[in-house]
């Protein structure tokens, strides 16, 4: 039987290795070659010229432009959507009333939690084009809605002014995200035994108090993983820019993004090269940025 065990562990590990090897691990490879190579896309034959486009991509404004706006997402976002998500969570699932020993939620917990994650059933594609139209500025949702309780100075072209075109866009990968992460953390909350909270309200813990002391630290694990998701999220950024702002990246590319500039280098200058170049960087840029965040975030394992 011991005989026979590699045998059978092999027959099951070689096919999901082979699997990921073919369409995960031999693109990155195929990518790293292509960005050294000047390639339209269109030949069958790439020319080497080495690190040339890497020195391209150091003196491209475009790219470090597109890079800064990638970085406002990369502090905004997680920041933003982590807080909600954990105040949220923390009303629907220990933010009711106080009266008595018993710790509840607000009433009607379960109706808010499908109201929070409804965003998250719409495709990227909806959400943009859905936004896009709530920011037009005769007919969409947001001037409407300020024009109806007279705020009408303060309704403007949001997509067309290039000092809120990013912030709109911040603001819909907020909304976009920000109820996945009120369920999930909904979840962690839930798995947190009720005797802790009770013992707090006993010793007269404030709500503030409950939540820093408690709550955080009990669901560090979970906000850990958030986060990351969330870094990557706003390292990519390319489809919703795209679908509400279009290939320029907004007026004056005022929210333009890294992965928008990759897409306009390959498909509208036809130069695989460079795009391929862009998409190593930001590779490395990820993964950087993610071993950053573990270990930055990484703490002692609290149980209970």
């Amino acid at each position: 039987m011991r005989h026979g065990k590699y045998p059978f562990i092999l027959a099951f590990l070689l096919p999901p290795v082979a699997l990921y090897a073919i369409f995960v691990i031999s693109p990155y490879i195929q990518a790293f070659y292509i960005s050294l190579t000047e390639w339209s896309g269109f030949t069958s034959q790439a020319t080497f010229i080495g690190l040339d486009n890497y020195q391209w991509l150091l003196r491209n404004e475009y790219f470090w432009a597109a890079l800064w706006h990638n970085v406002l997402l990369l502090i905004a976002l997680p920041l933003i959507t982590i807080g909600l998500g954990l105040f949220f969570a923390s009303m629907l699932n220990v933010g009711g009333r106080r009266g008595t020993m018993q710790i509840t939620g607000v009433r009607g917990s379960s109706v808010y939690k499908v109201l929070y994650f409804l965003p998250q059933v719409l495709s990227v594609a909806i959400i943009g084009v859905l936004w896009r139209y709530a920011f037009e500025p005769s007919t969409g949702l947001v001037n409407g809605v300020l024009r109806a309780v007279g705020l009408d100075a303060l309704t403007r072209a949001w997509l067309g002014d290039p000092s809120v075109a990013f912030w709109c866009v911040l603001a819909v990968l907020v909304w976009a995200n920000v109820g996945f992460y009120v369920v999930l953390f909904s979840a962690g909350m839930q798995a947190i035994p009720r005797d802790i909270y009770e013992a707090a309200l006993l010793d007269g813990a404030s709500r503030f108090a409950t939540f820093w002391r408690i709550t955080v630290p009990l669901l560090w694990d979970t906000i850990q993983v958030a986060w990351i998701y969330l870094a990557i999220i706003a390292l990519d950024g390319f489809a919703i820019v795209q679908i509400m702002l279009g290939n320029a990246g907004g007026p004056s590319r005022s929210a333009d993004v890294v992965g928008l500039v990759l897409y306009r280098t390959a498909f509208m200058d036809y130069n695989f090269g460079r795009a391929s170049a862009i998409g190593v960087a930001m590779f490395f840029l990820t993964l950087t940025v993610a071993v950053l965040s573990m270990r930055a975030s990484r703490r002692e394992r609290i149980e209970f």
